[in-house]
């Protein structure tokens, strides 16, 4: 029976509750949170492009193709398998998937190339900010003290000698 129990300082913490304690510094990171507010961007970025695909660019692309409608474009197998209706394969969907894919990559690399833009100015505007001139060595301070210290002593020997001559 006393090997059953066992201190409370030996006890392992719950499942849950090491679990939970995993979440919370796995979510508390920055990372995650940069990532969630990029998917969450990016889903709402999705919608614009298939809007653009769907309701602009897709008519203009079935008016050039004299009034087909590329979406229905569809090849449908002459046989069908067990009693079930003819299989139809979707190519006007795929193409249109395709066209979503492409503008959406476009856009985000007109992004990114926007940013690094920015950035490039950014750098070099911080590069061309004169930077304070570093601090001079202790020791040169020092020495340079010393050696004005030694001018300016013989400065006043010589001067001191200079006025004994006159006087005699």
């Amino acid at each position: 029976m006393a090997e059953d129990q066992k201190p409370a300082a030996e006890k392992k913490p719950n499942v849950f509750v090491r679990i939970g304690k995993e979440f919370h510094t796995f979510i508390s990171r920055g990372n995650v949170i940069d990532m969630a507010v990029g998917v969450i961007i990016g889903g709402a970025f999705t919608a614009i492009v298939n809007s653009l695909v769907n309701d602009i660019l897709m008519p203009i692309i079935s008016a050039i193709m004299a009034g087909i409608n590329l979406k229905a474009l569809a090849i449908t197998l002459p046989w069908s398998f067990f009693g079930m209706p003819r299989v139809q394969i979707l190519i006007g969907s795929f193409l249109q998937a395709i066209i979503t894919f492409l503008l959406t990559a476009i856009c985000v690399f007109l992004i990114v190339k926007i940013m690094n833009v920015i950035k490039d100015k950014m750098t070099k505007k911080k590069e061309e900010a004169p930077a304070a001139p570093p601090a001079p060595d202790p020791q040169l301070v020092l020495l340079t003290e010393i050696r004005d210290l030694l001018k300016a002593q013989a400065a006043y020997y010589e001067t001191d000698t200079d006025t004994e001559e006159t006087e005699e």
